[in-house]
């Protein structure tokens, strides 16, 4: 299949373009590589993917892997109305994956307008460029934020959502509802996945995984929201890809549905104590870290855990990484490429 992947040089792109990769299907990634946090680490993801930093700085530019012949990446916004639809005309792409958006939680508190123009209008020129264009099929990133201070657990898709406490959160419960307007006006396929707390080799900076072992290994007090009392669906990363590729690959009775619309968790089925991640994390790195105990943070949540059911029921899904296991080759990656 040829199959669009937004927020290529992103952590979950970057390896979902991997997987995809290996399984043979043509692949164009697509990035605009903000700086958001350390370009670098963009850069030397599609590096990994084959795309020379030189070439992918240049915006609209298509370029074409240096080590898989099926992969070819362009720097591009989606708020670009005028060279995404263009992009899509061009390459008749079969399957949309978009995993591009702005991200974080706290960062929304400071710069509103990065998630209105990224998160808001670039979905909408997704969806309106998968509409004219054939598209058979749009697989979207959505989030466990959705479900805001919700405290019935494991959170479950059929749960409300009306109630988000951050602008991350709301955009991501306003991409739903563009989607599903869509799959209902237009009987676009669409499937949203609403991601858990993810973290693995290539993490984001901001994230915890990387923040705490980060600031342990450079001997720097590690932050404790909440004084500690968090929990969190931590999810390996292999297990998203894994995932997010089945749903990509699968044909199933949603595309026949009148509204052609689905809604999937994808976690780790378990709500893991803060301090017992942060407790292997010093087990694997040998160190004890230095806490400094924080208030609970503006637009943060005391719980995390997603009810997978559906995806197990309808693609297999099984989330098989123990969080230690996990905590190990994240450290191993942490440590060979920052060496």
């Amino acid at each position: 299949m040829k199959i669009l992947v937004t927020g290529a040089a992103g952590f979950i792109g970057f390896h979902v373009c991997k997987s995809l990769l290996e399984k043979k299907h043509e692949v164009v990634g697509l990035d605009n590589i903000n700086d958001y946090y350390d370009t670098k680490l963009k850069f030397d993801r599609l590096k990994e993917l084959g795309i020379a930093e030189e070439e992918a700085r240049n915006e609209n530019l298509h370029v074409k892997s240096a080590t898989h012949s099926n992969f070819s990446f362009v720097r591009m916004a989606l708020e670009d109305r005028e060279n995404l639809p263009e992009l899509f005309k061009t390459e008749s792409f079969e399957i949309v994956c978009n995993l591009a958006a702005q991200a974080g939680v706290r960062y929304s508190l400071e710069n509103p307008e990065a998630y209105i123009d990224s998160n808001l209008v670039g979905f909408l020129n997704i969806l309106e460029s998968c509409r004219h264009n054939n598209v058979k099929h749009l697989v979207y990133a959505s989030s466990s934020s959705v479900y805001g201070a919700n405290e019935k657990v494991p959170f479950e898709t059929k749960d409300r959502v009306d109630n988000p406490i951050s602008l991350y959160a709301a955009t991501k419960k306003s991409n739903e509802l563009m989607a599903h307007t869509y799959s209902h006006l237009f009987k676009l396929r669409t499937t949203g996945i609403r991601f858990f707390t993810v973290y693995g080799p290539w993490g984001r900076p901001d994230m915890a995984m990387f923040l705490f072992t980060d600031a342990i290994l450079n001997d720097k007090p590690i932050k404790v929201f909440n004084n500690g009392q968090l929990e969190r669906d931590f999810t390996y990363i292999d297990d998203i890809v894994a995932g997010v590729t089945k749903i990509i690959e699968t044909d199933t009775e949603d595309q026949k549905a009148d509204i052609p619309y689905k809604l999937y968790n994808i976690g780790n089925n378990q709500s893991v104590k803060l301090m017992d991640f942060i407790q292997s994390i010093e087990e694997c790195l040998g160190v004890e870290a230095k806490k400094d105990m924080l208030p609970m943070q503006p637009g943060d949540v005391v719980r995390t855990w997603a009810d997978v059911n559906d995806l197990i029921a309808d693609y297999g899904y099984r989330p098989n990484t123990p969080v230690k296991e996990g905590i190990s080759h994240f450290i191993d990656w942490y440590k060979e490429y920052y060496s």
